[in-house]
């Protein structure tokens, strides 16, 4: 009977939870149209709510609201039952803020102009209640880095791998791509990632795996193995920490990450999925973004013979660890066989060691004056993969244009 009664209570608030209606993401783009339209009281009270579950009542209380960010539409709010406005760090008003509750819930949504960074703070009575700052850079994605019905999806594995011996000491996660229209036995095209995990997850910025989905499907690049590597953990390192040993494996010049992909990981990729990668450097590339550019580059300098393709985004060809060298190399050593594809921003980095733009222009510069098959493209993004996701059908289109 007990059984009975448990299953009954069980079954009936499964069935509850299953009709329960679910909340709707607070929009700021409404938020903004309701609070321009003189919102009467019941609007006001919606407006209040939609707010509190947008920031967090605790994090409001406790004044560590921060900022919300959607497109290129900011939102900011402040508890406090004195009038409150929003001001750049240079002092110019932003805005002020419009009360919406009895308990001194303040907002401020407005429409920002994209591609920007500033500090900001919220004043009340003229002292800085809170202070942050504000990072623009939306894009939209085009269609071919959406899903689509009807086209073959990839698998992706995932192997960690801790017995190297170019990097020893060294732990790191491989995800592999393998798409649907492989056939065992057959030979398929390689790409490697570095900086793997993020670029390959569908619901990441580059959604590498759905890119690869599609385009496949249409034939703008041949069937294609992904192998997307994270660079080395040190085994003393606790979850979550950064990968201790990124900047040495791909900032370094020199063929020590060629060995690495070439005698180990490539090697085990085949091994672990039996795929077979096809033995002519056309059909190999290799892509990173920041100090994973750098470090594709350098793998295809290396080795030409390997790896004709080559994609970098935002690209650390700067002095860290002597990158700054290669726009001078490329202008007095003999024209190597490799196509590259680079892509930074105006607004990239410029810091003590380097100025990205500056050091990708020279980059730029090299290739023409040595008459390399090269696409250099420019955008307004900043420092990290944001600029190159709606731009990567594209590239992977433009790299992979001749190979079939």
């Amino acid at each position: 009977m007990f059984w009975r009664l448990f299953l009954f209570f069980l079954a009936l608030s499964s069935s509850v939870l299953a009709q329960a209606p679910k909340q709707v993401p607070v929009s700021l783009a409404n938020l903004q149209k309701t609070l321009a339209t003189s919102p009467d009281a019941a609007q006001l009270g919606k407006v209040h709510d939609e707010v509190i579950r947008l920031f967090g009542r605790q994090r409001l209380l406790q004044g560590k609201p921060g900022t919300k960010v959607e497109a290129t539409t900011v939102a900011w709010a402040v508890m406090d039952m004195n009038p409150a406005r929003v001001v750049r760090s240079n002092g110019t008003l932003i805005g002020n803020m419009i009360r919406v509750g009895d308990d001194g819930l303040q907002v401020l949504v407005q429409k920002m102009e994209n591609f920007q960074e500033f500090g900001y703070r919220i004043e009340v009575d003229g002292m800085a209640r809170v202070a942050g700052t504000v990072h623009l850079e939306h894009y939209d994605y085009t269609a071919d880095s959406e899903k689509q019905p009807g086209v073959p999806v990839g698998r992706l594995e995932k192997f960690d791998w801790s017995q190297s011996q170019v990097f020893p000491d060294t732990l790191r996660g491989v995800s592999v791509y393998v798409p649907q229209q492989y056939q065992a036995g057959s030979e398929a095209c390689l790409m490697v990632w570095q900086d793997g995990g993020r670029h390959v997850d569908p619901n990441g910025s580059l959604r590498v795996s759905t890119v690869f989905d599609n385009l496949i499907h249409q034939k703008k690049m041949p069937v294609t193995v992904g192998v997307f590597i994270d660079p080395g953990r040190k085994s003393n390192q606790k979850p979550g920490d950064k990968a201790g040993n990124r900047g040495f494996e791909y900032d370094s010049l020199g063929d020590a990450y060629s060995r690495f992909l070439l005698t180990e990981i490539l090697p085990e990729v085949e091994k672990r999925y039996s795929v077979k990668f096809r033995q002519d450097p056309q059909a190999w590339a290799i892509a990173g973004g920041s100090s994973g550019g750098i470090c594709a580059f350098t793998a295809a300098w290396e080795r030409p013979d390997k790896f004709h393709k080559v994609l970098s985004w935002v690209g650390t060809f700067v002095d860290i660890r002597g990158g700054n060298a290669y726009p001078y190399l490329l202008r007095v050593t003999e024209r190597k066989p490799i196509r590259v594809y680079l892509l930074d921003g105006v607004n990239d980095l410029d810091n003590k060691f380097g100025n990205w733009p500056l050091a990708n222009r020279m980059m730029e510069a090299s290739l023409k004056y040595m008459n390399y098959d090269y696409r250099m493209d420019w955008t307004e993004c900043f420092h990290g993969s944001r600029g190159i996701a709606p731009k990567l059908p594209e590239a992977l289109t433009w790299l992979w244009r001749d190979v079939r």
